[in-house]
């Protein structure tokens, strides 16, 4: 299956204005915003959308507090499109909208979407870096801080996943819309990637008790890691709550920073995955606080020379 990645996430939520300052505060641009519903783009169109839960639009909710309503995959092509809807078709409803997207339930309860992709290729920079003994990545006499760069959400990088099953969800994306699993927690979950991507996963899922199903949180990447800490920086001084980070995981090697949300999970802004093929063998750990990140900072006021020293940044 030639499933290329996340391309919308659909909330169903309580505030619809604090969730739509919120995703415009992160970096997302308004598409169609209206009072009662609205799209939040990243740069490469994949998209946040949200509704009033009430929304008969939606589908109907979990029977759980999660607000997440649809997760919406973009496909190759229609040949992916019509292999999806033969093999789902097997054992379950697939419909097919108007638009041409399919719609359907996987064997946890989560309602998802496949679509061809309608994702816009990018042709950005990534970060640059001078190091010794390698050639300058930036030119001479060019500046790498720039209070005034743009730090903003590339695509819709992953989604993670509080499941009743672990075993049961696991099998149904591995063998029947043909993810792979990268890296697992013992006892927790696995990271899987669709076929269509070398990012190390689309998809987390975690063991959880059943009234805690639905979406522990969502994130985007960023151009690199000064881009992860600018955007965070900027969001932190709004007035947003810091979750986890900023750092950098293990498994992925991604860059995080986490912040409580209004959606009912958390949000992340994220940098520099990990890509892989068939060729990986994929590793398996203990979850806990030295697997889960290869560093952590704490964030502090900011501060010079010549005022009082501040304690230590917190690092593991």
């Amino acid at each position: 299956m030639n499933i290329i990645g996340l391309d919308e996430l659909a909330f169903g939520v309580d505030d619809v204005g604090a969730c739509a300052q919120f995703l415009m505060d992160y970096g997302l641009q308004p598409v169609g915003l209206a009072t009662d519903a609205g799209r939040f783009e990243a740069l490469d169109g994949t998209a946040i959308t949200i509704r009033h839960k009430g929304d008969p639009a939606l589908p109907p909710p979990l029977a759980t507090a999660t607000m997440l309503r649809k997760t919406v995959y973009g496909v190759a092509d229609e040949a992916t499109l019509h292999a999806i809807a033969d093999e789902l078709g097997r054992d379950r409803t697939v419909t097919r909208h108007a638009d041409g997207s399919l719609e359907t339930v996987d064997d946890v309860g989560f309602v998802l979407g496949f679509q061809v992709t309608r994702r816009r290729s990018l042709n950005l920079p990534a970060e640059t870096v001078n190091a010794p003994g390698a050639p300058a990545g930036r030119p001479i006499n060019v500046v790498a801080a720039d209070e005034q760069a743009d730090a903003l959400p590339r695509t819709l990088s992953h989604v993670v996943c509080f499941v009743p099953d672990v075993v049961k969800a696991e099998e149904f994306y591995v063998d029947r819309l043909g993810f792979v699993c990268t890296d697992r927690f013992t006892g927790v979950g696995p990271f899987l990637r669709p076929a269509g991507t070398p990012d190390h996963h689309a998809l987390f899922l975690l063991q959880t008790p059943p009234f805690m199903q639905g979406c522990e949180h969502f994130t985007f990447h960023l151009g690199g890691p000064t881009e992860l800490m600018q955007a965070g920086t900027r969001f932190a001084g709004k007035g947003y709550q810091s979750f986890w980070g900023p750092g950098r995981h293990k498994f992925g090697s991604n860059w995080f920073w986490y912040f409580n949300s209004p959606l009912g999970c958390h949000v992340e802004y994220d940098a520099d995955m990990d890509l892989h093929d068939e060729r990986w063998a994929p590793r398996e750990a203990e979850a806990g606080a030295d697997t889960s990140q290869l560093f952590l900072f704490a964030a502090k006021e900011r501060w010079a020379p010549g005022r009082p020293s501040p304690k230590n940044a917190e690092h593991g």
